[in-house]
């Protein structure tokens, strides 16, 4: 007997269910709070509550359709190239013909599909585009794509009269490509390249309705979309950007923010059921733009990945701009009893809902029967051998462009207007989650102890309303802030946390208590001492959030989803630190006898990338020490969008501009592009060196 996995549940919940409970701790609950704080500024301000009349819809939401677009990878829309159609086979059913065939929607991207058709057609019909959820059918190591899974869809169509095409995914297809970047394999670049699966997924559906649109059997003028979980979300990715769309019907495919974040649903979802949320919004939005087109909304009541409460909610939102447009007939619930499963009750409420708006039927009108599964999925299987040259399974490195490293200005005039176009795409596409009312940092001084000549103080700060941090300051016993020559900020990832604790807490564990120290390094401290009595220094220290004393911790799961959640409020976690960094660096201003103090910033690893994106948005920065920076986002840190416009070494050259920039690097090629920049325009030298690591 030939082995068969055959499941209709998301992949991601084979780990199990959501949230996973996490040790309590100062950090956690921060994060749990800030959480909470970011889910209700998106309720606020990315949703629908400033929609007050109709006007106000139609002013709005043709940008809100670009905004959509944005976040999905595609504006501006790939080029419609050409689909190259083929079919490969065709299966007779009982009233009903199923053509196998492909297309490509970008070159080399193919899209596995079956074509379901009435056995008789003798007028254009009313299409249907299924989009198919996360059901993974393999035989023998073959996988014969999610189409398979739900064919049954297809036939009662068929049957009664549709012309439907449901199309694989590219997680599931024939050629099996990626959902789980950040879920399950790490590729936080996905982030830094503004890419999502969704994109992908929306964009095999609208070439869907391009190829549909060359075949006689259909009629353009009548077609819908539907699908169930994934399938569910593909179908309002589609809808919202696709006007040809007269009617839809997604099943438990969306719900909202708090929902995901606050509640969990995130972990039970891989990237695909997600946009880059760049401009912070609520689901609900993105679910109005199929308005004033019928919509049906579909769920189960006891759906825990997408809670019924959070459906209705959204429903309701949606309804309320449905009522303004003058079109409340148009938008309708159908929720039916059980969990997230395909149940058949969700499946006639879809096949009335279509039967109503794409033929006119009788809402009174009782349907026959229900979609049954009659099919092997042999026999919807596209390809006897893959194509030798697909991009299924590499397509996340492409279909989303990165920016080309542009070559070094050689005119001021020409630098200014790349500075300038890169800066305004951080401001407003890369750290666009930041703060927009932050008040003035306040340095709280907390205590303060001297210990072997060396006085140290830790001042407690606000870097926003949840998150709270310390900051150590050390140097020579005597000395007053003001008889400073210079206050080093070093900014600490995990180890240098640990070397901190490691070199002082023995000394200062009244400052630093309860913190780690896994061994005592002397001959740390007495080189911090004699540096101490050598030069009227001061060497400050501060954790960004996530780290030291506000570490979260958990197992990787827990952890991965909790970057994740930044993601979903439009941030990223290092971009967040790079938030903190800049607070520090503000509240470091306001020590007295500091405010003039020339400022040093010394980092590490991704810290030193985050300190030197927070040095092109603070003045007052003397000089940047940067210790095995990464040479590209494509390696860490994960800022959003961010390579889309520029990468580390062109924000390089920008610091280096405004400050003395010293990276400490063994690989040199790797900054060419600030290095010629910097010998084009004649820029002080002092300002720009590369050094060998230091051991």
């Amino acid at each position: 007997m030939k082995s068969l996995l055959f499941l209709l549940l998301p992949l991601s919940l084979y780990a199990g269910r959501f949230p996973e409970k996490t040790p309590d701790s100062p950090g956690a609950r921060m994060l749990d709070r800030y959480m909470q704080q970011q889910t209700a500024d998106i309720e606020e301000n990315g949703g629908l509550k400033d929609i007050q009349t109709a006007e106000d819809w139609q002013a709005k939401a043709p940008e809100y359709r670009r905004q959509l677009a944005e976040m999905l990878g595609l504006d501006p829309m790939p080029e419609r190239t050409p689909l190259q159609a083929t079919k490969t086979g065709e299966v007779k059913g009982d009233g009903y013909v199923v053509e196998n065939m492909h297309y490509q929607a970008v070159p080399g991207l193919y899209v596995t599909a079956n074509l379901y058709l009435p056995e008789k057609v003798e007028k254009p019909l009313p299409t249907i585009l299924y989009v198919c959820g996360h059901a993974n059918v393999v035989k023998d190591g073959v996988s014969y794509g999610n189409k398979t899974g739900y064919h049954h869809h297809g036939i009662w169509f068929a049957r009664h009269g549709y012309a439907c095409l449901i199309i694989d995914t590219v997680q599931l297809g024939e050629i099996r490509g990626e959902h789980h970047g950040t879920y399950s394999k790490g590729r936080w670049w996905w982030m830094s390249r503004g890419y999502t699966p969704a994109g992908l997924e929306a964009w095999a559906g609208i070439r869907a309705l391009d190829y549909l649109e060359t075949r006689p059997e259909v009629d353009k003028t009548r077609f819908g979309v539907t699908g169930r979980s994934g399938g569910g979300a593909y179908s309002w990715w589609i809808a919202a950007l696709d006007d040809r769309l007269k009617v839809a019907a997604p099943t438990a495919g969306v719900t909202t923010m708090r929902n995901h974040v606050v509640d969990g649903c995130i972990e039970g979802h891989c990237d695909c059921m997600f946009y880059v949320n760049t401009y912070r919004w609520d689901y609900d939005r993105m679910v109005a733009l199929v308005a004033p087109r019928p919509l049906l909304i579909c769920n189960t009541d006891k759906d825990d990945i997408f809670p019924i409460d959070g459906v209705f909610n959204i429903y309701q939102n949606v309804r309320r701009i449905y009522s303004l447009l003058g079109q409340e007939k148009n938008i309708g619930l159908q929720v039916a009893e059980g969990p997230h499963k395909d149940l058949q009750p969700l499946n006639n409420g879809a096949f009335h809902w279509f039967e109503r708006f794409l033929k006119g039927a009788d809402p009174m009108a009782v349907l026959d029967e229900g979609a049954k599964k009659s099919l092997e999925p042999e026999v919807l299987k596209v390809f006897k051998e893959l194509p030798k040259d697909e991009k299924n399974t590499t397509i996340d490195e492409s279909f989303v462009p990165a920016a080309k490293t542009p070559q070094p200005a050689t005119t001021q005039a020409e630098w200014e207007k790349q500075r300038d176009g890169w800066m305004t795409a951080l401001k407003d596409k890369v750290f666009a989650g930041w703060p927009k009312d932050a008040v003035a940092v306040t340095m709280n001084k907390e205590s303060s102890l001297t210990r072997d000549g060396i006085r140290m103080t830790a001042y407690d700060f606000e870097t926003d309303r949840a998150f709270r941090l310390r900051l150590y300051v050390a140097h020579r016993e005597g000395l007053r802030a003001e008889d400073l020559d210079l206050v080093a900020l070093n900014v600490l990832d995990d180890q240098g946390w640990q070397d901190f604790c490691n070199t002082y807490e023995s000394r200062f564990s009244k400052l630093i208590e309860s913190f780690p120290v896994t061994a005592k390094d002397e001959e740390a401290f007495a080189s911090e001492k004699k540096m101490f009595e050598n030069f009227k220094w001061g060497m400050a220290y501060v954790c960004p959030r996530g780290i030291g004393p506000t570490e979260w911790t958990g197992s990787e799961k827990a952890q991965t989803h909790r970057l994740r959640r930044f993601y979903l409020a439009g941030q990223t976690l290092d971009s967040m630190r790079v938030w903190d960094i800049r607070r520090t660096v503000q509240g470091i201003k306001q020590i007295p006898g500091f405010e003039k103090t020339p400022l040093w910033i010394q980092a590490n690893r991704d810290m030193a990338a985050d300190a030197l994106y927070a040095s092109l948005f603070e003045d007052g920065i003397t000089r940047l020490d940067l210790h095995e920076m990464p040479t590209s986002h494509q390696q860490s840190p994960a800022y959003l969008n961010v390579l889309k416009y520029l990468d580390i070494p062109q924000a390089t050259a920008m610091a280096a501009e405004k400050t003395r920039v010293i990276i400490y690097s063994a690989e040199p090629k790797a900054w060419d592009y600030p290095a010629t920049t910097f010998k084009n325009l004649g820029w002080p030298e002092k300002h720009w060196q590369i050094r060998k690591p230091m051991e």
